[in-house]
């Protein structure tokens, strides 16, 4: 085997491309560094079939600039991507319904019933201070397990 990376020095590179993005996928979840060395090892794999580099020596020190090189550019933009703050859930079945207010919501906690089932609530309105229990609410969005309210207007 080592003979025949020794040979097709490309084909070792694409093995350690593959080899470092299964380790990514099944333990780091696309968030680690072994993104950036496969990138770099696939590259150089690229640039030794093409015939452009024949030394092995070369084409290390290529893969290590590549794979510094594209966690340079990358990291960044990739951060973004995966901080990408997700708004409230206004899709949900939820969104529109009346329900009625088992406690007192407030910005910061309250309780409706649904279902049979006592839903967390905070105010949606930013203008209303409280709505007291017994009244109606429409929920206008979910936001994970808590479900978002304004008063409802008949």
């Amino acid at each position: 085997m080592i003979d025949y990376f020794a040979q097709h020095q490309d084909y070792f590179f694409y093995a350690l491309a593959g080899i470092c993005l299964l380790v990514e996928l099944a333990l780091l979840g696309i968030s680690g560094p072994l993104l950036f060395v496969a990138l770099g090892s696939l590259l150089t794999g690229f640039f030794i079939s093409l015939g452009l580099i024949h030394a092995f020596s070369v084409a290390v020190v290529l893969f290590a600039g590549l794979s510094v090189a594209s966690a340079a550019l990358l990291w960044g933009p990739l951060k973004k991507l995966q901080n990408k703050e997700v708004g409230p859930e206004t899709s949900s079945d939820m969104v529109g319904k009346i329900l009625i207010a088992t406690a007192p919501i407030t910005q910061v906690d309250g309780r409706v019933s649904y279902s049979g089932i006592e839903w967390m609530a905070r105010l949606d309105a930013v203008d209303i201070e409280i709505i007291n229990a017994e009244s109606q609410v429409e929920v206008t969005s979910v936001d994970g397990t808590v479900l978002k309210v304004k008063p409802f207007l008949s």
